[in-house]
């Protein structure tokens, strides 16, 4: 098995990985940032935002993602760092792993020259550029008006981010392989606003107005300034991003474990 490394900020993460892999049998290690071409597995060592990082890398190849968790909450990662030693040889070498494949965003931005990453796994958020003054962002569904939002901003997220951004947003949290999406107003200047859950084969169009006439689109955190001049259009993705699950840990297990979902904190 060819496996391909991506990050950590931490070194001595990413070698503690690399020389598990190493004594494992008919194991291949490559360096996943150079060139992962021809790897059966990626993985990702660090938190969240590293795994996000390594999925938009991966992209349309098709290539499954493990997350080693070396940061904070590493919510996408399933395998501590703790516990690499005991799990991936299992795992990597008896096929003792599931692989859940997760909807991808797709973000249009017709005619804007500036670079940008058209693809997310968490959400497209559309905030604004002001410290005080309000955006009002009008969202279209296959072409209908769904509603115009006056608030700090708007996230869309897939079922794997909606236990991210849109989740602080005060926005519900999808099964990971729902078939929807979720619009979650972000502070919202109105008691009756509530966040939305949709199906994922729509064509979501977006105009933004703003007093600055600026506003900010982030694709899974990465930011892009633009003027209010430019509409988006969201959909889903054409490909899915396949994420390694170990066959004795769920996705409700993670909300318990890691958000303390449901959890009684009464004395």
């Amino acid at each position: 098995m060819k496996i391909a490394l991506f990050g950590s900020s931490k070194p001595e993460a990413r070698q503690q990985i690399r020389e598990i892999l190493s004594s494992l049998p008919d194991t291949v290690v490559m360096d996943g940032e150079s060139s992962f071409a021809g790897a059966d597995m990626a993985l990702s060592i660090g938190g969240d935002g590293t795994f996000l990082r390594t999925a938009a890398q991966v992209g349309e190849s098709g290539v499954p993602i493990l997350g080693i968790n070396a940061g904070r909450l590493g919510f996408l990662a399933d395998v501590a760092l703790h516990e690499a030693a005991n799990l991936l040889p299992a795992m990597l070498t008896e096929g003792r792993y599931n692989v859940e494949y997760r909807a991808v965003l797709q973000l249009s931005i017709p005619g804007c020259s500036q670079p940008y990453q058209p693809f997310a796994l968490n959400e497209v958020a559309i905030l604004k550029r002001d410290v005080s003054s309000m955006v009002s962002v009008s969202v279209f569904i296959d072409g209908a008006l769904l509603n115009t939002y006056d608030a700090d901003g708007l996230a869309i997220a897939t079922p794997t981010g909606s236990t991210a951004y849109a989740m602080s947003a005060g926005g519900p949290i999808l099964e990971p392989r729902s078939n929807c999406f979720a619009i979650v107003p972000i502070a919202p200047h109105s008691l009756t606003t509530r966040p939305l859950v949709i199906r994922d084969g729509g064509v979501i169009d977006v105009t933004v107005k703003s007093r600055n006439n600026l506003f900010l689109v982030a694709i899974d955190g990465l930011p892009v300034h633009l003027t209010t001049e430019y509409r988006l259009q969201i959909t889903r993705a054409n490909h899915n991003i396949g994420v390694v699950r170990r066959p004795d840990h769920t996705f409700f297990d993670t909300l318990r474990q890691k958000l303390m979902w449901g959890a009684d904190v009464r004395e």
